[in-house]
């Protein structure tokens, strides 16, 4: 939900805070929350491990055809072991991340496991957690040459919506694979599709897509037809939190900044912080703009 208009039709006196069970809150006014006094919270942390290991899933699942060898088998395909679906490995790759956030970070970690080397570009990294000596960091057009995977793990900003493009997809080496588990609009769709038929690019993963991003004016209404219809494809529908462990715990985070709102307390992961008259026994100052978590 794109949530301006809400906020605008329910007003203050409805509507005191949206704990939003997200990490990502692109698809949230957080201004229109503020100006009508109402909290915007997220979950920074709490969908890290579980998006890091569904990317490590989609970036094995896309090199090693698991997807077109699945819908093989099903269709009958398969009567014995035959030289086919040879695909390619981890070991001794190179694995570029553009974005170096919580998940980048897990997610390095993890594909290091496999014996690749890592290569890493964000123009505003995060400095959570000091920097990781095994990843080597370097600009975006020396990741996108030296790199058989690229995986995109940015938050979708004006800076980064489709800065994977179609020339960024003709810098990269030829027959790498490309895994997106940020945000859909980072990624020009129709550039991929393009440079999946060209052959230039090897394999496209997705767990994110640009119809998603509906704050976005004119957004696509769904995902292009030449990518759902090319084998070198594999899409899950964005289930990088979808674990049943972390859903449940989320939740409860989630209500618990909820009751810190209605007790007078400010929230711990507020995105905004609303021009609010000070309430008894409230522990937030009011008339102070806060600045988003990234």
């Amino acid at each position: 939900m794109y949530l301006a208009q809400p906020v605008n039709r329910l007003g203050t006196s409805d509507l005191r805070v949206v704990s939003a069970t997200v990490k990502g809150y692109d698809n949230f006014d957080a201004q229109a929350c503020a100006r009508h006094g109402v909290w915007l919270t997220i979950l920074p942390d709490m969908l890290t491990v579980p998006t890091a290991e569904l990317a490590v899933c989609l970036t094995l699942g896309i090199m090693r055809h698991v997807g077109e060898a699945d819908r093989s088998v099903r269709a009958g395909g398969y009567a014995g072991w035959r030289p086919w679906f040879y695909g390619s490995s981890l070991q001794q790759s190179t694995v570029g991340i553009l974005g170096m956030g919580r998940v980048g970070r897990a997610f390095a970690a993890r594909i290091r496991s496999f014996g690749a080397r890592v290569v890493c570009h964000d123009a505003q990294p995060s400095r959570d957690e000091p920097d990781d000596p095994a990843v080597n960091w370097c600009s975006f057009g020396q990741l996108l040459a030296a790199s058989d995977v690229v995986l995109v793990a940015l938050p979708l900003t004006a800076q980064t919506r489709h800065l994977v493009d179609a020339g960024a997809l003709a810098a990269m080496r030829p027959g790498a694979f490309l895994v997106n588990i940020g945000r859909g609009s980072v990624v020009d769709e129709e550039a991929v599709a393009d440079s999946l038929g060209s052959g230039q690019l090897a394999g496209y993963a997705a767990d994110v897509f640009a119809m998603e991003d509906w704050a976005l004016p004119g957004h696509p209404a769904r995902i292009p037809d030449r990518l759902l219809e090319h084998p070198r494809t594999l899409f899950t529908p964005h289930l990088g939190s979808a674990v049943d462990s972390v859903r449940r715990e989320m939740s409860i985070e989630a209500s618990r900044q909820v009751r810190q709102v209605l007790s007078g307390q400010r929230p711990d992961h507020a995105v905004n912080e609303p021009r609010l008259p000070r309430l008894p026994g409230s522990t937030w100052p009011s008339g102070r703009q806060g600045a988003a978590v990234r």
